[in-house]
């Protein structure tokens, strides 16, 4: 038992090891860029032991996903999770964000930025990965804005899902710019059109940054 243990141990390491890796990678180059023979040679592992813990390229890129998401909840989503419902959690959440992708705690920014625009018009599991992903994040943002207008601090005839939308296209926006020109001017730009959203829909906007970050 006790050396099945050990083995169990070492083949769940390695599996951590690989998907560090894989995360680096596919931010940058795209889930496609994964291969047995790339991984096992710059972690200096066998490609039989590498297959042997995912057993296909597809199986590689799923657990890619899956690791991504869990680094993210806990960058993001965690980050807020302490936060009372209100217009404060929104912009803590968005900010959360920023940070995630100014932070590059991907080295490409934001990893689902890059791989919804590898994978959005194929089909197959990993399709189905990544677009359960954004699809989890959008509602996960649109509870939060419900979140705030439940508690009073959003007019009540703002529209959940659109003030959503527009929240994740400028965060989505300044990830992709900040990425391409190696330059933070859009995570204010960002700042600035958030804040700016979120005092049109508050019923107290003073509760909003009123610079959005401006210095920031």
């Amino acid at each position: 038992m006790t050396r099945l243990d050990g083995r169990v141990e070492r083949g769940n390491r390695t599996r951590r090891s690989v998907l560090a890796r894989t995360v680096e990678i596919a931010s940058v180059e795209g889930l496609e860029a994964l291969s047995v023979g790339r991984l096992a040679t710059e972690l200096g592992l066998s490609k039989s032991g590498v297959f042997a813990l995912f057993g296909s390229k597809e199986e590689l890129q799923l657990a890619t996903v899956r690791e991504a998401g869990r680094i993210f909840a806990e960058r993001v989503v965690r980050v807020v999770e302490e936060e009372p419902a209100g217009v404060g959690r929104v912009w803590r959440l968005c900010e959360a964000w920023l940070e995630y992708s100014r932070g590059r705690v991907f080295p490409g920014g934001c990893f689902f930025y890059e791989v919804v625009a590898e994978f959005d018009a194929r089909s197959g599991p990993v399709h189905e990965a990544v677009a359960r992903a954004q699809r989890d994040w959008t509602a996960y943002v649109e509870r939060t804005v419900a979140g705030a207008r439940d508690a009073g601090e959003l007019r009540e005839d703002t529209d959940v899902p659109q003030l959503a939308f527009e929240l994740v296209a400028l965060m989505e926006t300044a990830n992709g710019i900040a990425v391409l020109r190696a330059e933070e001017t859009a995570y204010r730009r960002a700042r600035v059109g958030i804040a700016a959203r979120l005092r049109a829909a508050a019923v107290e906007p003073e509760r909003v940054p009123e610079t959005g970050g401006e210095n920031k």
